[in-house]
């Protein structure tokens, strides 16, 4: 039952071999048994069994919604679940946040029949309180753990990640403003796919930045990544973003070669990568050039300009105050949440210092410097950034080393999707894709033949 893809899981279905009931009490035996090791799942869905039975029943009377049905997974504890769950971010300020609707990505992974198995532990308000929070710690779920071993999880989706790679679930879904689900997907050993902005909708998500915020899965095989993706993208009124998701382009030629395809790397990023870290780098550049790729190093320009969190701030209070504002809880406003925590000191134990630093803006996006610093984000990571070395170069994809050049393309908004590319001495290291908005099914493909030629992943062993 171990490491079963949605693919091998339906055919166990159709076969008789399985049940989605009985996969369902497998990943619930494995989160029983390793959960309290790993801190992935923040809480349980006391109705996943029965929305298993539910799908079953609906396969018995010949009802099959969409390649996800029966199929069990979790959400980073950030999304809103019109249940018996809490949204709470982490946060113990909000640990008692019920949600009254699902959120729209919630809607529809039910609507195609999954099964929602709980919510994952995450970096506290998607590592956004402290600049010196740990990644995967939160006042509500504690410190998540890696199950490779004694490395970072990644964040903020870190739950997610290790959720995926412990085999507590088909798939999870993580939310990304810069770098949060490449990063636990690549800390973990998992493929993690951040689409575009607005391809997916974040009604019903604790938000930081309307013009960065996004979700999107984390699987063990880009395929996967695939069939989640598919069933989540689409316009909803709510988000006005979406409306590039009307009608979106969601098919996928198979790549049988690199032959001549043309990849760029940003060089600058190599300097931060550790020795083992770069050994595993130059393998997957390597075998690209072997199979027929040319790979060209370069420069972006006036990366200063944007090397900075300046537009998060100012969107962090104007959102977190929307979402809050008319909620049952006793925090109405990112004001009430520092209030709330300075009262309850148990509650930040890394400190508040970046709700402090984003509670200093006015909450209404007015501000000179704000508009700049978006104008800024925008020009250097589209025109003089991504798109001119694209055209410039008549590249196929940006690649980059794990979560390391997340940055300019979350600035953009523009997709990315990592896939284990091997091990280092700080644990599981990605290999990372990223093309123009709406091109997901381009670098899907590329890290599907990536993950082909190159399939070096591993099994954690959990004892």
């Amino acid at each position: 039952m171990k490491n079963l893809t949605i693919k091998k899981i339906q055919k166990m279905f159709e076969g008789n071999e399985l049940t989605s009931v009985e996969l369902t009490e497998f990943y619930l035996g494995r989160i029983a048994n390793y959960n309290g090791r790993l801190n992935a799942i923040i809480e349980i869905n006391p109705d996943a069994l029965d929305i298993a039975f539910k799908m079953d029943q609906e396969r018995k009377n010949g009802k099959v919604r969409s390649p996800l049905h029966g199929i069990p997974f979790v959400i980073k504890a950030n999304i809103d679940t019109g249940d018996k769950m809490r949204t709470s971010a982490g946060a113990i300020a909000l640990k008692d946040n019920y949600a009254e609707k699902d959120a729209h990505i919630v809607k529809l992974l039910r609507k195609a029949g999954a099964v929602l198995l709980g919510k994952a532990n995450l970096s506290e308000f998607a590592n956004f309180i402290s600049f010196n929070l740990p990644n995967g710690f939160s006042a509500v779920g504690g410190q998540t753990k890696n199950p490779y071993g004694d490395y970072d999880t990644g964040g903020s989706s870190s739950g997610s990640g290790v959720a995926v790679a412990a085999d507590f679930c088909t798939f999870a879904i993580g939310t990304e403003t810069s770098g949060s689900i490449l990063s636990p997907a690549s800390s973990n050993s998992c493929v993690g796919l951040k689409p575009t902005t607005g391809s997916i909708s974040r009604t019903g998500i604790i938000p930081i930045s309307h013009s960065q915020d996004t979700a999107g899965p984390i699987t063990r095989t880009v395929e996967d990544a695939y069939l989640v993706f598919k069933e989540v993208v689409g316009y909803d009124k709510k988000d006005v973003k979406t409306i590039i998701a009307k009608d979106y382009n969601l098919k996928r030629k198979e790549k049988k070669s690199f032959k001549n395809k043309k990849f760029g790397y940003h060089k600058t990023i190599i300097n931060y990568l550790s020795e083992s870290q770069k050994i595993v780098w130059e393998e997957s550049i390597k075998m690209l050039e072997a199979n027929g790729a040319e790979v060209i190093p370069f420069e972006y320009e006036d990366m200063n300009r944007i090397s900075n969190i300046n537009t998060l701030l100012y969107e962090f209070k104007y959102g977190i105050n929307n979402y809050l504002k008319d909620k049952k809880l006793e925090v109405k406003s990112l004001t009430d949440v520092i209030k709330f925590n300075q009262r309850n000191r148990k509650a930040i134990p890394y400190g508040q210092s970046i709700l402090l630093k984003a509670n200093s803006t006015s909450g209404y996006l007015k501000e000179k410097e704000y508009l700049e610093s978006l104008l800024d984000d925008r020009k250097y990571s589209r025109e003089e950034g991504i798109d001119k070395k694209m055209k410039e170069l008549d590249l196929d994809a940006i690649i980059s080393p794990a979560n390391f050049g997340a940055m300019v393309p979350a600035k953009a908004g523009y997709p990315s999707i990592t896939v284990p590319a091997g091990y280092t001495d700080e644990g599981p290291f990605g290999f990372t894709f990223s093309h123009k908005a709406g091109r997901e099914t381009e670098i899907i493909s590329l890290a599907e033949l990536f993950e082909k030629m190159h399939d070096v992943r591993k099994l954690p062993e959990l004892k």
